[in-house]
């Protein structure tokens, strides 16, 4: 019986070289891998609704509904870098643990409390744990992975977008029983991967530090090759985030259908599910790094030109079949900015870690997240900015071409870094069975 349930999974492996590639990974690696996807799966599941739910639900004022989601977001973003050096000081396992158990306390705040003190410490804690979690994780898999790091974080990238298209469809239906239900799923998810991770993920040795924690972010603020690059990455992360913004915008304006804006993301995980990982091992031996890093951000700075189109629609669709026509350039671009995510994403996180020490490598996420996050805020301020000045003076294509400038600004700065002999090279192949021997 053993026998054949072993070939049954051995053969239903074959059928899914996604599956395939995860097992090729020590287990370390795979529960990060299934951590992401829950991580995502319960972020998603209750974020996206939570205005509504502190709104409708529970009569708050839209300045109170702003503060609350502002203080989630600034004591994330801001504490990226505290995140990072914890991971670096006290070992990322522990600090990934913390960090899940702390956004299951959170979420549970969120089900269990309508008071505006009790809402306020649901936001800090929730954001605190993306804080500690999110550069502890890619620290963790960055030197698990040894060699294979750009394999592995096209895996994590798959994972986590799946987790980001489960976790709304889990979300809308679990609010047809009420907002509670849907938060306390996502603490029950939270929770489950707390113990799953406190028991399965092997810890890594620590070495005490003679210097200090302002000592590191010191070092690592000073490292003006990987400042550059950080702020090269400006245009990713900022194009990356119009899959909430600019391109549902566009979609819903095309076809007038709210749904439409649901199209995006299902296009963008399907696509990501089947192309991931095959784009990343054929360009991982075709040139270097930064060449397709550029070539990815300009190829999501070009997935604007498509959207174009929708600003020469003028009324409603006459009908089902021309709204089906008049998504087609909006769902092009969407699907290009993917690729361009898909080409540019795992390199750049395969990059990281090789600008400074490995006892940093913690620290150097953590920055580039600050970077990033200030990055997306201030990116989508303008091209909010540029969307209101668009329709107010009938330049409908403003925002659009600003998000092109953005990917082509981007991609010539990482193109001028890597002239300059500005990026690091990735880790040569020899070092592949080091992560696996150290962890076994």
């Amino acid at each position: 019986m053993r026998a054949t349930r072993s070939f049954r999974l051995l053969r239903a492996t074959r059928s899914f070289p996604l599956l395939r590639e995860a097992r090729s990974f020590p287990l370390a690696i795979r529960l990060l891998l299934v951590n992401q996807l829950g991580v995502n799966t319960g972020f998603y599941l209750l974020v996206p609704y939570l205005a509504l739910h502190l709104s409708d639900d529970l009569g708050l004022s839209a300045a109170v509904v702003g503060m609350v989601l502002g203080v989630r977001n600034l004591s994330q973003q801001g504490l990226f870098l505290i995140g990072g050096s914890a991971a670096d000081r006290l070992g990322a396992r522990g600090v990934i643990i913390a960090g899940c158990a702390l956004r299951t306390v959170g979420f549970g705040l969120f089900a269990l409390g309508d008071g505006l003190a009790v809402l306020l410490a649901a936001s800090v804690l929730s954001g605190l744990a993306g804080a500690l979690f999110n550069p502890a994780v890619r620290a963790y898999l960055a030197l698990e992975a040894g060699a294979r790091k750009a394999e592995a974080f096209a895996l994590f990238n798959v994972f986590a977008t799946t987790g980001a298209l489960i976790g709304p469809l889990l979300g809308s239906a679990l609010l047809l029983v009420d907002f509670r239900t849907s938060a306390l799923t996502a603490a029950g998810i939270f929770a489950v991967l707390t113990v799953a991770q406190a028991v399965v993920l092997p810890a890594r040795k620590v070495e005490a530090r003679a210097n200090s924690v302002v000592a590191d972010w010191r070092e690592v603020v000073g490292n003006r090759r990987f400042v550059a690059f950080a702020l090269a990455m400006v245009g990713l992360f900022t194009l990356e985030n119009q899959l909430y913004l600019l391109l549902p915008d566009g979609a819903r304006r095309a076809t007038g259908w709210d749904g439409a804006a649901g199209l995006v993301f299902l296009v963008g995980t399907l696509t990501n599910l089947w192309l991931q990982l095959r784009i990343t091992r054929a360009l991982k031996c075709r040139g270097s790094r930064a060449r397709w890093i550029s070539a990815g951000v300009a190829l999501m700075g070009l997935s604007f030109l498509p959207p174009l189109a929708v600003t020469l629609y003028e009324g409603a669709p006459d009908g089902v079949a021309d709204a089906a026509l008049r998504a087609v350039p909006v769902l092009a671009g969407a699907l290009l900015l993917y690729l361009g995510v898909m080409i540019a994403q795992p390199f750049v996180m395969e990059l990281i870690p090789g600008f400074g020490r490995p006892e940093l490598t913690g620290t150097y996420f953590g920055l580039f997240y600050v970077v990033s996050g200030v990055a997306a805020a201030v990116g989508n301020t303008g091209v909010g900015w540029a969307m209101d000045t668009g329709a107010r003076t009938g330049l409908g294509w403003l925002p659009w071409v600003c998000c092109l400038a953005f990917g082509l600004a981007s991609a010539a700065a990482v193109a001028w870094l890597h002239r300059r002999a500005a990026l690091p090279a990735p880790a040569a192949p020899a070092e592949r069975a080091a992560p696996a021997e150290a962890t076994a």
